[in-house]
């Protein structure tokens, strides 16, 4: 689960540039929480999303994926979540596997 810093995934949106490898939180996906989410930049964070929704996606039994979040969902997704000081240790691939796991049943129905 420990991807690091060696997967550079970002949005297509201009306003959000790709990030280049290494440009996350500074943790692995398995130990990024609310607090080094709150520290970081944009540029970070969508880095660090990047790098959950390669984990995320992954491959799932037989001809199967992960369910994922777009990027910008998945960043105020994170944002609100993060926003009380209660959450500072809230691991953030917690967070967003959960919510694209809830979306992926709505899409189903």
């Amino acid at each position: 689960m420990a991807l690091g810093g060696c997967l550079g995934f970002g949005s297509g949106d201009p306003q959000h540039p790709p990030s280049p490898a290494g440009a996350n939180i500074g943790a692995t996906p398995a130990f990024a929480d609310c607090a080094a989410w709150k520290e970081a930049n944009v540029r970070e964070r969508y880095g660090t999303i990047g790098e959950i929704r390669a984990f995320a996606g992954g491959p799932v039994g037989r001809d199967r994926s992960g369910a994922t979040l777009e990027d910008d969902d998945a960043y105020e997704l994170l944002d609100r979540a993060c926003e009380n000081d209660f959450a500072k240790r809230f691991k953030l691939y917690k967070l967003y596997t959960r919510a694209a796991s809830f979306q992926s049943e709505r899409q189903e129905r």
